[in-house]
């Protein structure tokens, strides 16, 4: 199925994806879904050359946008770093006149090494994931983006592991309303 009948775009972004137990099983279901199109940005562009008018393709093509990615010096990883710098350009994706992505949705999907107790005022880190992410959302806003709000959730089997994402109840609107009526939603992280 082409990118343009989808509705949801997964622009997932992971380096040493064949070291991450937990990002090999958060993908597996995506990319199986139908009306989900999952773009791996290290596969597409390993040496960084980013096709700006395919990817401004892919993000008018699609309502829910969601970067999905591993927390990696209280950031992104380099390539989504880049792939933001190129593709959301002003006069495209923002700006008095241009809003190209206005009215889509912006949903976080991310991972961290550490505990819980980490990510916090009192934490090692200093800092919430939600305050980390701060740039992000903020990027999702002055695009006319709507940013969806983060929950936490304890990845099963993994010690000391945690994924921030948004969460998809059965009966969501929000993400529900973007697929085709059988498409089944169930959380990776549990099923």
């Amino acid at each position: 199925m082409s990118s343009s009948h989808r509705a949801i775009l997964v622009l997932f972004a992971h380096r040493a994806l064949q070291k991450s137990h937990v990002n090999r099983r958060l993908i597996r279901e995506p990319q199986q879904m139908e009306g989900v199109y999952f773009h791996d940005l290290y596969e597409a562009y390993p040496r960084f050359d980013i096709d700006v008018p395919h990817e401004q393709q892919l993000l008018t093509d699609h309502d829910v946008i969601a970067l999905q990615h591993p927390l990696y010096w209280y950031s992104t990883p380099a390539i989504l770093k880049e792939w933001q710098d190129l593709v959301l350009q002003h006069g495209w994706a923002y700006g008095a006149k241009d809003t190209a992505l206005h009215g889509k949705r912006w949903h976080q999907v991310v991972t961290a090494g550490g505990s819980e107790e980490a990510y916090c005022a009192q934490g090692s880190n200093r800092l919430t994931v939600r305050q980390l992410l701060a740039p992000l959302e903020q990027t999702a806003r002055l695009c006319g983006m709507r940013f969806l709000p983060l929950s936490l959730r304890k990845t099963p089997s993994v010690n000391l592991r945690w994924t921030y994402t948004m969460p998809i109840p059965t009966g969501s609107a929000d993400l529900r309303s973007h697929l085709p009526p059988d498409t089944p939603i169930s959380d990776p992280l549990v099923s």
